[in-house]
């Protein structure tokens, strides 16, 4: 049984990734543009504590994290297109009801309710791209997706800074229910149904601990997963904080976007490269070198600020540039890595991948940036200790061995 909707002429090549990549960068929009708006929140709320405004960020990635659990199964048995709808209906409601909190505890359950309904925007365009394409080709997709997806956090701080200056901050969740609605309209009219009729499952309990017991005990899949998780955990810790780390350490607020904007254009620059070379050097080459870089340029940093007691905003904006654009060689080639054995279950897989590296992320993001004191510190030290581990995980998964060449 599926939900009625239009008959969708197939996208072209570039429509498709358009739209996958615009169906992502709705979480990235709505996390990014709320940074400019934190310290008007924490004021309208009497927020003290800064630190507590983390939380914006946070309860959103928890609440997009765990509602990956619902959607996956869901599309195994519904179709990926009605159930992705009914998502992003979802977001444009919770969008509205952000707008008219009157506590930050009422606006963080509205922020994690409105995370739980951009799950769908999260976890079913990884299954979509995984029904069409598999291995290298797959990979490809989803950088140039990935590589779109960026200029949302490019331009995500710069908008919502642009709508601070003509409408309080309850108006970006007026412009959050506006883009969803647009991209829901799009994918009404333009997605097709991709899942393939031999997969369509109802969901079963023993189905669900079937699928759920591949997933983490298949090496690839679990150990990649993970490793992804940590790398995102640092990710996550610099988005949220970087507003008080420009306030409170370089006292330039304003400069922020700009900085943001570098970082994620660099990631996107990565991005763009990564789908040109990847099909030639596979996914291991290039994560692999990637994730040793990672590590060497956050141990970096982290030895600079520890010498120096801090450091000038240019070489700051620089070296987090450099971080992240390690992090974007990495971490879309992992998750295209920990899928490429899960095509039977891609829904169920991609849900269950999608709440450990997103809730696992969003905590272990949460532990880093709580530990904001007034020194950025924290952020290279945390970073390079997530690279560690992640190394570890990668060694795990490929027996002791790097850089393996596979198709």
């Amino acid at each position: 049984m599926t939900v009625p909707h239009p008959k969708s002429p197939e996208p072209s090549y570039g429509e498709f990734v358009a739209l996958i990549a615009l169906l992502m960068a709705l979480n990235a929009l709505a996390i990014d543009a709320m940074l400019p708006a934190l310290p008007a929140i924490g004021v309208s709320f009497g927020v003290r504590a800064a630190n507590q405004l983390q939380w914006i960020v946070i309860v959103f990635l928890m609440g997009m994290g765990t509602g990956q659990l619902i959607y996956g199964p869901l599309s195994d048995w519904l179709g990926r297109k009605p159930v992705l709808l009914a998502g992003l209906s979802l977001y444009v409601v919770f969008s509205i009801l952000a707008a008219f909190s009157t506590s930050l505890p009422e606006l963080l359950a509205m922020r994690a309710a409105q995370g739980l309904a951009a799950a769908a925007s999260n976890v079913l365009p990884r299954s979509i791209v995984r029904d069409r394409f598999e291995g290298r080709a797959m990979a490809r997709v989803l950088s140039l997706a990935f590589m779109v997806f960026l200029i949302v956090p490019i331009l995500a701080p710069s908008l919502g800074q642009t709508i601070l200056l003509y409408l309080p901050w309850r108006g970006i969740f007026g412009v959050f229910a506006l883009l969803g609605s647009a991209v829901a309209t799009w994918a009404w009219f333009r997605l097709p149904e991709t899942l393939h009729p031999e997969y369509l499952q109802r969901p079963s309990p023993s189905h669900l601990r079937e699928a759920a017991l591949q997933v983490l005990t298949d090496p690839v899949s679990i150990f990649y997963t993970l490793a992804m998780t940590v790398l995102l955990g640092s990710l996550f810790a610099y988005v949220s904080t970087v507003q008080q780390i420009f306030a409170v350490i370089f006292h330039l607020p304003k400069l922020m976007p700009a900085v943001f904007a570098l970082c994620a254009g660099g990631m996107g620059v990565a991005a763009y490269s990564n789908s040109r070379i990847v099909e030639r050097l596979g996914m291991r080459r290039i994560s692999h070198a990637a994730l040793l870089c990672f590590i060497a340029v956050t141990a970096l940093h982290a030895l600079i600020l520890t010498a120096r007691g801090g450091e000038p905003m240019a070489m700051f904006a620089a070296l987090q540039a450099l971080t992240m654009v390690c992090m974007s060689l990495a971490t879309p080639n992992f998750g295209s890595i920990a899928m490429q054995p899960m095509g039977a279950i891609a829904g169920i897989a991609a849900s269950l991948q999608g709440v450990i590296t997103v809730v696992g992320g969003a905590l272990l993001g949460s532990a880093i940036g709580q530990q904001f004191n007034g020194s950025a510190v924290f952020l290279p030290t945390g970073a390079v200790c997530c690279g560690m581990v992640a190394l570890g995980l990668v060694l795990v998964a490929e027996k002791g061995r790097l850089f393996r060449v596979t198709q």
